[in-house]
């Protein structure tokens, strides 16, 4: 093991290789702002990671040139979602009147996305990204933030930054050290993940089924099904006490075609606890810092939106930070300016989400009878036009953000 830490200099850090930190690295990378992206794992494999592509980010590939290939990365493009509620189908959400590109939801591992932006942005000189680099602190200078530490399997790293950008996720390490001020808004529910292995049989992209009190989440990813059940907040421990047994009659009773594979649960580590919560810092920066994506503000899984919030980040820190960066400055100004881009949408998302979550999730949770649409489903599911609305909700989001940086391998040389 080294002796001495390995020392790095750059314009831009970014501390987490989600889809936040490596579509910002890319960005910049690609306006020729030197930027290190630090990833704490070995590669991007994750299980249970969100991986709902909307087509506000297919908007973003192919303002990008990308979206051709981007398409070729396996997918499944989703149309128009829906919902069992008791024993009705309910359609929800149609894209296909989006003022998009692509109409669709594409649903695609988010390893194999975070591949597909690590594989392009490693094209651009100024790019580097740095695997197994555990940050575990911040570097002072008096007030500012001046860089990282991180652990290395063989030693330690140094990164000495004008920016650090914290995009690290709703765990975030930055945005404690860094002293900022977290508003948490609660949540009723949390969500149980695991696998059912999926026949050619079974009925394609459904989403979600809902009944006697019980709510299931269901991701076609070809041969298996990736599934959410959803529990009322802190009850694990009764569910578990009740044994796999129960958990199984109470998934095979809103999806009854998966019963005789159920056993694929074999033991509790087959489960996977997701603890739900919303949260938002109060101020996302200080001078040398910046936080982004969940780092900044923790979604709900509601409408899988987490990923595009995420992403539209990103795009708005590197199209409002490029040119000072390249110059060799983040003027504290410029750190609000994003925040005051970005804290309008996420506001009103997280809004959103906290009204389903209080009117609808938490009282379905306590309801043990069988279920009727209410009228706001009956209404979509009976006119197609007002589908249209969920649709751009959830697909576009609210000020949906366009690339403005450079590509800097597209100028001639000077």
């Amino acid at each position: 093991m080294q002796d001495e830490p390995e020392r790095v200099e750059t314009r831009a850090c970014v501390v987490g290789g989600g889809p936040a930190g490596m579509m910002c690295g890319f960005l910049l990378a690609r306006a020729g702002v030197p930027v290190v992206v630090l990833e704490k794992h070995a590669d991007f494999f994750r299980d249970f990671r969100g991986d709902t592509i909307h087509p506000s980010t297919l908007e973003l590939m192919y303002e990008l040139g990308l979206l051709d290939r981007f398409l070729k990365v396996p997918h499944d493009e989703v149309r128009e979602i829906g919902a069992w509620v008791g024993s009705s189908f309910m359609r929800v959400g149609d894209f296909t009147g989006l003022p998009t590109h692509c109409k669709f939801l594409a649903f695609m591992p988010q390893w194999d996305f975070l591949d597909f932006l690590a594989r392009e942005a490693r094209a651009y000189p100024a790019f580097s990204l740095r695997m197994q680099a555990d940050v575990d602190g911040l570097i002072f200078d008096g007030e500012r933030i001046a860089g990282v530490r991180a652990a290395l399997p063989d030693g330690r790293l140094e990164v000495r930054a004008t920016l650090v950008i914290g995009a690290d996720g709703r765990h975030s390490v930055v945005r404690p050290d860094a002293g900022l001020e977290v508003e948490t808004f609660g949540a009723p529910m949390d969500v149980l993940w695991f696998r059912v292995p999926r026949t050619p049989s079974d009925p394609g992209q459904v989403l979600g089924r809902v009944d006697r009190g019980k709510m299931l989440i269901m991701l076609d990813r070809g041969d298996y099904f990736q599934c959410g059940f959803l529990i009322r907040k802190g009850a694990f421990d009764e569910i578990q006490q009740r044994g796999l047994p129960a958990f199984r009659e109470d998934i095979a009773s809103l999806a009854p075609f998966l019963k005789d594979r159920l056993d694929s649960i074999a033991q509790w580590s087959d489960v996977r606890l997701l603890t739900v919560t919303i949260d938002r810092l109060r101020r996302w920066w200080r001078p040398g810092l910046l936080c982004i994506g969940d780092a900044a503000h923790a979604m709900s899984p509601i409408g899988g939106v987490g990923i595009n919030l995420a992403v539209q980040d990103a795009v708005a820190a590197a199209n409002i930070l490029w040119p000072a960066l390249r110059d060799g400055s983040a003027p504290p100004a410029l750190l609000e300016r994003v925040q005051r881009r970005r804290e309008f949408p996420t506001r009103v998302t997280q809004g959103i989400q906290v009204m389903i979550q209080n009117n609808v999730i938490r009282r379905v949770l306590g309801i043990d009878t069988p279920l009727s649409p209410p009228w706001p489903l009956r209404l979509l599911n009976r006119f197609r036009a007002l589908r249209g609305i969920p649709a751009r909700l959830v697909g576009i989001g609210v000020r949906p953000e366009h690339v403005q940086t450079p590509d800097v391998s597209a100028q001639p040389a000077r």
